[in-house]
């Protein structure tokens, strides 16, 4: 597995990268049989500056309580969370019908295929992620590596309240690259590559405020919610900045429903680049900090479920300042 960046990385508009791989592929951009994707940025030296980025030891856990949403979305599993008792003072968890993608999560390599190429990234077939020995692509690659680097925080919440935009995080609403990088120019933040994307939309503030009702009926399809604008203009501003993953607080990462022409972005980030994604990560009180002290990186880590062939992982991140 390659530790280091390749000698150059090519622009959104010069991929694929391997000859008769997929438009917009960056398939064997680390090698033949790569299951890591832009996890290889997250070098040695980019991780030891990230660190370096720590100064008073403020750490800000980013998930979100693991019964919320409730009831979960896109009808997924409740959580059942029982004690097994193992002796007079011993006890054991027992968990039944865990969906790890119901609250804060890791989106894996195997969550979201290439439908028009009917696979998966790297070219993986169906039967080599779902068959008795079917693991290539698991969270386990993740996992054993770890993720960890200089996280960014781009406020879009806090930035478009300040200029009058108004919108609701339950309504599809479009962040924009173009916002996102007006945003990132007023938080005073330059990119690098090796970044881990966060991006505030409001949308798990929005979901506390609501009451138990009106939780209900947002577990009822269709689902709406905020999230970054699906086309060309989103992936190459994603690509080109550099970015090791991107997460955010709103169900899907990007607008749902998907753009009625421009599709599900989810195709090209995990299927075609092997980019994590992270939804529904719990951003509220880095934002807060990130807005008191206006600087916007923070050292993040995460380490997925170490499970051989997982979908998805509880996202377990931490973000220190």
């Amino acid at each position: 597995m390659p530790t280091t960046s390749p000698p150059s990385r090519p622009r959104f508009d010069d991929l694929p990268v391997t000859p008769g791989a997929p438009d917009r592929s960056a398939w064997g951009l680390w090698g033949a049989g790569d299951e890591v994707g832009t996890v290889n940025l997250l070098t040695p030296e980019r991780v030891a500056a990230a660190a370096a980025l720590v100064r008073a030891g403020r750490r800000f856990p980013l998930n979100w309580r693991l019964e919320l949403p409730d009831p979960p979305l896109f009808g997924r599993e409740r959580t059942i969370h029982a004690l097994k008792r193992r002796g007079a003072v011993v006890h054991d968890d027992v968990y039944r019908e865990f969906n790890p993608q119901s609250s804060s999560h890791w989106d894996g390599l195997t969550h979201y295929g290439n439908a028009a190429h009917d696979c998966f990234y790297g070219g993986a077939r169906r039967e080599e992620i779902t068959g008795a020995a079917g693991t290539r692509n698991g969270i386990q690659a993740w996992a054993r590596r770890g993720i960890a680097g200089r996280g960014v925080l781009l406020d879009y919440a806090r930035w478009a309240a300040a200029r009058g935009i108004a919108y609701s995080p339950g309504d599809r609403h479009e962040i924009t690259a173009a916002a996102l990088q007006t945003v990132a120019r007023d938080q005073g933040v330059a990119f690098q590559v090796g970044d881990i994307l966060l991006v505030r939309s409001g949308w798990i503030a929005w979901y506390e405020a609501l009451d138990a009702a009106a939780r209900v009926a947002t577990a009822v399809p269709p689902h709406t919610a905020v999230g970054l604008a699906q086309g060309d203009d989103t992936l190459r501003f994603l690509w080109d900045s550099g970015f090791a993953a991107v997460a955010g607080d709103a169900i899907a990462v990007e607008a749902f429903p998907a753009h009625p022409t421009h599709g599900f972005m989810h195709e090209t980030i995990l299927a075609l680049w092997g980019m994590p994604i992270g939804e529904m990560f719990y951003l509220e009180d880095l934002a807060a900090d990130c807005a008191a002290d206006g600087r916007y990186t923070c050292f993040l880590t995460a380490t997925p479920l170490n499970k051989l062939g997982g979908v998805a992982s509880p996202a377990n991140a931490l973000a220190f300042k």
